[in-house]
């Protein structure tokens, strides 16, 4: 389970307050309208920013000051994470070791990584050479080889065209099954959410709201969210 208890978040004059428990294995959509704190939320779970209050619990273990690496807990952000200047396969091998010091085996693996999300024999490529929607899928190999059991993911596949979406939202979901991890999913699309199902988070007005079922959430939407919404 992740525990936000009590935290407080303050940038300048940003202030976000979240108090609540994601159960694990859950799938959770991130959404409310921009600028609430989506992202910034992510990173404080991730470890990229301190609360100004409060603690971040994992099973119950405190991580509020454990750094990123610490955390058992991948992130996958707009740009995938990816390494211009590193092949296709070095890109997801850093999941393994972040000096790439790769044994047979961890190798083979990375390869079946890459079969697996539809990138077979495109480990030697550079990402400059992949579309949109193939260096989403090589930020989801890394993702399977780190084999955390908690994945973050802040709108990855935001620039790709419905469709494209949809599918790569089921290669998450597949991805996340295999390993047996909890995912929590920014995003500004309503679809994405309904398509992922689960639960939803609403961060609106300062708060990051306990997690609901999405279809509760978007059927009966607070004042807030149906202005962001449009509905």
């Amino acid at each position: 389970m992740l525990t936000l208890e009590g935290v407080v978040i303050r940038q300048d004059a940003f202030e976000l307050r979240a108090d609540l428990n994601v159960p694990k294995g859950a799938r959770v959509s991130v959404i409310g309208p921009s600028g609430a704190g989506k992202s910034t939320l992510l990173n404080v779970i991730a470890g990229f920013f301190e609360p100004s209050a409060g603690r971040v619990l994992r099973e119950g273990r405190d991580i509020t000051r454990k750094p990123p690496g610490e955390r058992g807990i991948s992130l996958l952000f707009q740009d995938n994470n990816l390494f211009p200047h590193l092949t296709v396969a070095q890109n997801v091998g850093l999941g393994i070791d972040p000096g790439l010091r790769l044994t047979r085996d961890q190798r083979a693996w990375v390869e079946a990584a890459l079969e697996r999300v539809g990138l077979g024999g495109m480990g030697g490529r550079k990402p400059g050479r992949l579309s949109g929607g193939q260096q989403g899928r090589a930020g989801l190999a890394r993702i399977l080889v780190q084999g955390k059991s908690l994945i973050l993911l802040d709108e990855p596949f935001a620039a790709l065209g419905p469709a494209l979406r949809a599918e790569m939202l089921a290669l998450v979901e597949d991805v996340a099954s295999e390993i047996g991890a909890t995912l929590l999913m920014v995003s500004h699309d309503p679809g994405d959410a309904r398509r992922l199902g689960g639960q939803a988070i609403l961060v609106a007005e300062g708060r990051a709201e306990a997690p609901v079922e999405v279809a509760e959430l978007l059927e009966n939407p607070p004042p807030v969210l149906r202005n962001y919404l449009g509905d």
